[in-house]
């Protein structure tokens, strides 16, 4: 436990024995004792206190492709790790156990012990993910300046909802990124995700300008995001950042406080085709025998082939001394980074 090691806050002009915690636009108002609407930030006497410091629900080697990052190092495993609380409520969520509540088991891991676990288990990388990582932004800031000294890649998997300085602080240490845009509607954001549109674009254009490898998911949900208008919304914006982010659509299961029917592959399919000409890569995920695979951009042919998490590089080369890949048929840049 860390009480009092909240970095992003500020106490009440009115009110000194009120905090403001200033991580995200929630601006949630704490009293001692109190926790924000992430359930893991506290109000104390000294600022924030962080009594979740280092509880990690989960640790698990992945596939890289699981994360989903299609464009980072294909093929590799990562070292992946979870934890509690989340500062949106999506009513559909998929991992609500660890997100929407935090009286389950998990273990106490400080920072430097964390990336040694990670170094042991043989990956290059790790990834904070499975819940919200950002509510633990103080933490995630040791273990990736951490992980950056002993040579791993630091892969954020978040909603992309803090403001703008922490949001700094932490793509400054990240590598790659994969972001969920949930919505393309304001009004869907604040009252049923509990979120804010634009702070999660203004995330995603940081991430971008900041040279991290940026992917984007959007679970298509029914009855919250399923429109048409609203994908084209998405698609507008993905593409005024870069027609190269690669863009993956994921089919939503009936989950947690939602049990609207599930996601029909036709209407992925749909969303899809709408993409032609606009973004250079998309994806359809969860959705059973779907193909994903990646072509070179200057002569076609596939680089990478993909079935679920299993894949194949018929046409991707990797050099070693430059770290970069290219297409083995054309000898062109390859979009994929390491």
């Amino acid at each position: 436990m860390k009480q009092g090691a909240g970095r992003y806050f500020s106490f009440s002009a009115d009110t000194p024995s009120l905090v403001h915690c200033e991580l995200c636009p929630h601006h949630c108002t704490l009293k001692p004792g109190s926790f924000g609407q992430c359930r893991v930030r506290q109000g104390s006497e000294g600022g924030i206190g962080l009594p979740y410091y280092g509880s990690i629900s989960s640790i698990s080697m992945d596939p890289i492709e699981k994360k989903p990052l299609y464009h980072f190092r294909p093929g590799s495993s990562i070292f992946s790790v979870g934890f509690l609380g989340c500062n949106l409520h999506c009513p559909f969520c998929q991992n609500w156990e660890i997100s929407q509540q935090t009286d389950i088991q998990f273990r106490t891991v400080e920072p430097a012990e964390l990336i040694q676990l990670a170094v042991h288990s043989g990956s290059r990388a790790i990834a904070y993910t499975y819940s919200e990582p950002l509510v633990h932004i103080e933490y995630l800031l040791e273990a990736m300046t951490e992980a950056r000294k002993q040579g791993l890649a630091n892969v954020l998997v978040s909603n992309g909802c803090i403001l703008e300085k922490p949001a700094r602080d932490v793509l400054a240490l990240t590598d790659a990124a994969n972001i969920d845009l949930k919505s393309f509607n304001s009004e869907t954001y604040a009252k049923k995700l509990g979120g804010d549109l634009g702070t999660v674009c203004r995330f995603l254009e940081l991430a971008y300008e900041m040279g991290v490898h940026l992917e984007v998911t959007s679970l298509i949900v029914t009855g919250i995001n399923d429109s048409l208008a609203e994908a084209d919304g998405m698609i507008e914006f993905l593409a005024g950042l870069s027609q190269d982010i690669p863009w993956h659509l994921s089919a939503y299961h009936p989950a947690y406080k939602w049990r609207e029917p599930a996601t029909k592959p036709a209407l992925l399919q749909q969303i899809k085709d709408m993409v032609r000409g606009r973004l250079s890569f998309v994806y359809v995920g969860n959705v059973w025998g779907e193909a994903n695979s990646t072509p070179c951009t200057y002569c076609g042919k596939v680089l990478i082939e993909r079935q679920g998490y299993v894949i194949s590089t018929p046409n991707l080369e990797f050099n070693k001394e430059s770290q970069s890949y290219f297409c083995a048929h054309c000898g062109k840049p390859a979009p994929i980074r390491y």
